[in-house]
C-alpha cells in the first residue's frame, strides 16, 4: 500500500510539473482563412490552447479581459458601477473559494490545457500593453481563470436575475414576454434523403462582447480536431463538430436555482434559525473599487447553510444552486471535444460537470441524441413547499444536498421518428407525439419546462412525414414565419381583433396588422407594426402573470405605435427594414426578424427612432455526417471574425448573413493550409 501511495504521489507531481512547462509559440501555427477564421495547429492540446487564446485576443482582447476582471476585483474600476456588481457577485458566490477547495478535482490533462491557455493570454497582454484595460489585470493565474468560469456559469444559471431581484426588494418568478432563445436539431440518416445525419448548431447570443460566439478550429496531435463556437475565455470549442460527431447547446430553463428566506433572531441581527437553533451567519466585508469614485466602497456579504446570502428591506435571502458547487464545466467541454464516438461523448457528459444547457447531438455512426442537461436538485416533495417560489430557510427539510443523476434527466437516443430538436421549449416536445417523453414521468419538484414556443411549433409544421432533404433542413432554420396561433406567454391576439372603423386614427395600422401574413421579412409592413407592438408589450406585460391583452390595452398599443412612427418617421407605412437595422461600425443594413422566430433578432435603440440588432443568430452551423468522410461544414457568423474596427474581417460576413448564405469550412489540415491567407506563430 505504501508503494502505491508513493507511485500516485510521483505521478501527480509529474503531471502538475508538466502542466506548468513554458510553451514555445514557435511550436504553434495560426492559419487564417479568407474570412479570418483562425485554425490553430500544434503538437499538444496545451499548445493549441495557447494559440487559441492568442488568436482570440487578436480579434477581441477586450472581451477576454471582461471575463477575468471579477477574479481580480477590477470590473468596477474598469466598467464603473455596473461592473462593480460582478465584483460583488464573484465574492458573494465564493467563486475563488470553491475553486481553491475543488482544485484537485481537475484532471492533469485539463490542467495542462488551462495552463497553456493562460500562458497565451498573458503573453498577448505582455506584448500589447496598450490594449490592457487595467494595469493590474495581468498576469492572470489558472485558478483566477477557472474561478471566472464559475462566476460565468453561476450567472448563466439564473443567479444574476435572482440577485437583482433581491437587490431591488422584489423576487420575480413570472414568465417574460421577451424570452430569447436558441435552435438545435439533429436528424438521423434514416430520416434524410441522402442517408446523411444532419446537425444544426444555432445558439442565439448577443452580437458582441464576452457572450458573443467566436468561430475557431483547433487541431492537435493529441486528439483535438474540432471546429465550432466558443465564448470569450473558452479554452476549447464549446459547441461544434469534430471528425466523428457534433453537438449544439441551447439554454434550458429547468429550475436549477432556489431562494430561501431566513428567519432572523430578533435579539441578534446576524443569527438565523435552523432546525430550532440560532446559527451565526458567516459574515465578511469586501472592498469594491469603482471607476469615478475616489473612495473604496465597503459591502458586507453573508453565507448561510443554504449558500450565498443577501440582505434587503424584506430580510435575509439565501441563493442555492449547483453552478457554484463545481469547477469542472470547462473540463467537460474539453472531453466532449475529444470524444470519438457516442460512448465516449456520453461518458464525458454523464459526470455532470456542466451545470446547464440542452445538448443535441449527431454523429457519423447513426446516433442522434438529446438531453435536457443540468444540476437539478433533489427536492423535498412535501406539498407545503412551493419550489417555484421563495422557500422557508429555517429547516433541513428544504436544504437539498444532492442532484438528479444523469440517467434521471429527460433524454432521447435514436427516437423512431428520426429527429430531435430544441428551441428552448419543453423536452417533452423534443420529437413527434408518438415518441415524446411525458412530464408525469418526472418529479414535479424538478421544475422541467412544459411549454411550446413559436419556434418549436414552426419546426414541427415544416418537418415532412417522410424523409427530409438538406435544402429543406436549411430552410427550417432560416424560416421567418410565425405560426397561425401565437405561442407567446401572454395572449396578444386582441391586437388582431380590433375594428379599424372604430378607431379611424389607427385604422391603417390595424388593417396592416390584420392583413399581415405573420412573416418577419425586412420588406413587411405588418412586421414593422408587430415589432413595435411587441416591444411595447414586452415592457408592459413582461413581468406580470400570463394573461390576455384587454381591448383598452390593444388600443393603447396602437396609439404607441402610431405616435412612435409619426414622431420619428412622419409616416406610418413603414416596412420592418425601415425601422430595424443591422449595424456594424458606421454601416447599417435593413434587417429581418424579431423575437421567437427561427431567424430571430432582439434590438436596442439606435438613432432617429431606428432600432439595431444586439442579439440573434450569432454563429450558425450546418453539419452533414457520412460514414466514410469528414463532416461537411457550412457556417456563417453575423458580423465577421474580428471585433476590431478597421480589420477587413470586421464585417465581411454581413452580406452573407443578410442573404442567409453560408461559407464552407473543413477539418482537413491540407485543405486549410492550401487555402490559407496567412500562416504565422503567435507573436509574429
Amino acid at each position: 500500500m505504501k508503494k502505491s501511495l508513493n507511485l500516485v504521489t510521483i505521478l501527480v507531481l509529474f503531471f502538475c510539473s508538466s502542466s506548468a512547462q513554458t510553451i514555445n509559440p514557435k511550436n504553434i501555427e495560426i492559419v487564417r482563412d479568407s474570412f479570418g477564421v483562425p485554425h490553430i495547429f500544434a503538437k499538444t492540446d496545451a499548445e493549441v490552447a495557447y494559440g487559441l487564446a492568442w488568436a482570440h485576443a487578436e480579434d477581441d482582447f477586450k472581451s477576454l479581459q471582461d471575463v477575468v476582471l471579477p477574479a481580480k476585483g477590477l470590473t468596477g474600476k474598469v466598467q464603473g458601477k455596473a461592473g462593480a456588481a460582478a465584483d460583488y457577485a464573484f465574492a458573494l458566490f465564493r467563486c475563488m473559494e470553491i475553486t481553491e477547495a475543488k482544485w484537485n478535482t481537475l484532471t492533469p490533462a485539463f490542467l495542462k490545457l488551462i495552463d497553456g491557455y493562460v500562458q497565451g493570454i498573458n503573453a498577448y497582454a505582455k506584448a500589447h500593453p496598450n490594449e490592457v484595460l487595467h494595469k493590474k489585470i495581468f498576469p492572470i493565474t489558472a485558478k483566477e481563470y477557472i474561478a471566472s468560469s464559475v462566476l460565468a456559469l453561476t450567472a448563466f444559471n439564473g443567479a444574476d436575475k435572482v440577485l437583482m431581484g433581491i437587490f431591488n426588494n422584489v423576487i420575480e418568478t413570472d414568465p417574460e414576454l421577451n424570452k430569447k432563445g436558441s435552435n438545435a436539431m439533429a436528424v438521423h440518416p434514416n430520416k434524410t434523403t441522402t442517408g446523411e445525419a444532419f446537425l444544426l448548431i444555432n445558439a442565439h447570443q448577443p452580437n458582441t462582447g464576452s457572450q458573443a460566439f467566436y468561430e475557431a478550429h483547433i487541431n492537435s496531435e493529441e486528439g483535438l480536431n474540432v471546429h465550432g463556437g466558443l465564448l470569450a475565455g473558452g479554452p476549447c470549442i464549446l459547441h461544434g463538430v469534430n471528425e466523428n460527431l457534433g453537438w449544439a447547446h441551447t439554454v434550458n430553463y429547468v429550475d436549477r436555482v432556489d431562494v430561501f428566506q431566513l428567519e432572523m433572531n430578533p435579539a441578534n441581527a446576524t443569527q438565523y434559525k435552523f432546525d430550532g437553533e440560532w446559527i451565526d451567519l458567516e459574515e465578511k466585508t469586501i472592498t469594491l473599487r469603482i471607476k469615478g469614485i475616489p473612495v473604496a466602497v465597503k459591502r458586507k456579504i453573508y453565507w448561510s447553510k443554504y449558500g450565498a446570502t443577501m440582505k434587503n428591506k424584506q430580510g435575509f435571502f439565501s441563493i442555492r444552486l449547483g453552478a457554484n458547487m463545481d469547477i469542472r464545466a470547462l473540463e467537460q467541454w474539453y472531453y466532449m471535444d475529444k470524444a470519438k464516438n457516442f460512448t465516449e461523448f456520453y461518458a464525458a457528459i454523464k459526470d455532470q460537470r456542466l451545470s446547464m444547457f440542452n445538448i443535441t447531438y449527431a454523429d457519423k455512426y447513426d446516433t442522434i441524441f438529446y438531453v435536457n442537461n443540468g444540476l437539478v436538485p433533489v427536492r423535498n416533495p412535501a406539498p407545503q413547499y412551493n419550489w417555484k417560489s421563495t422557500l422557508p430557510g429555517n429547516t433541513s427539510q428544504t436544504l437539498w444536498t444532492a442532484f438528479r443523476k444523469f440517467n434521471e434527466l429527460p433524454q432521447y437516443v435514436n427516437p423512431k421518428n428520426g429527429y430531435v430538436f430544441n428551441t428552448n421549449h419543453s423536452s417533452f416536445f423534443a420529437t413527434d407525439a408518438a415518441n415524446n417523453l411525458k412530464a408525469e414521468q418526472f418529479p414535479a419538484t424538478d421544475g422541467w419546462e412544459t411549454w411550446q414556443n413559436n419556434r418549436s411549433i414552426r419546426v414541427l409544421q415544416q418537418l415532412p412525414a417522410d424523409k427530409l432533404d438538406y435544402a429543406s433542413f436549411r430552410k427550417i432554420k432560416f424560416d421567418k414565419q410565425l405560426p397561425a396561433v401565437l405561442q407567446y406567454p401572454h395572449n396578444i391576439d386582441t391586437l388582431f381583433l380590433l375594428s379599424e372603423t372604430a378607431y379611424p386614427l389607427y385604422a391603417s395600422l390595424i388593417q396592416t396588422l390584420k392583413s399581415w401574413d405573420k412573416q418577419g421579412t425586412a420588406d413587411s409592413k405588418g412586421a414593422a407594426v408587430f415589432l413595435l407592438s411587441y416591444l411595447h408589450l414586452a415592457k408592459k406585460l413582461g413581468a406580470g402573470a400570463a394573461r390576455t391583452l384587454t381591448t383598452a390595452e390593444a388600443v393603447e398599443t396602437y396609439a404607441y405605435v402610431y405616435d412612435y412612427m409619426m414622431k420619428h418617421f412622419n409616416r406610418t407605412d413603414l416596412a420592418l427594414g425601415d425601422i430595424q437595422k443591422l449595424v456594424r461600425g458606421d454601416k447599417e443594413w435593413p434587417l429581418w426578424g424579431f423575437p421567437d422566430l427561427l431567424s430571430p433578432q432582439w434590438t436596442a435603440n439606435y438613432k432617429d427612432g431606428k432600432l439595431k440588432s444586439v442579439g440573434g443568430d450569432g454563429l450558425i452551423m450546418f453539419i452533414r455526417f457520412t460514414k466514410d468522410a469528414l463532416p461537411q461544414i457550412e457556417t456563417v457568423n453575423m458580423y465577421g471574425a474580428s471585433a476590431k474596427k478597421g480589420n477587413k474581417h470586421f464585417d465581411d460576413q454581413v452580406e452573407m448573413y443578410i442573404q442567409q448564405k453560408t461559407k464552407r469550412m473543413t477539418l482537413k489540415k491540407e485543405e486549410v493550409y492550401g487555402k490559407a491567407e496567412r500562416v504565422y506563430h503567435p507573436g509574429e
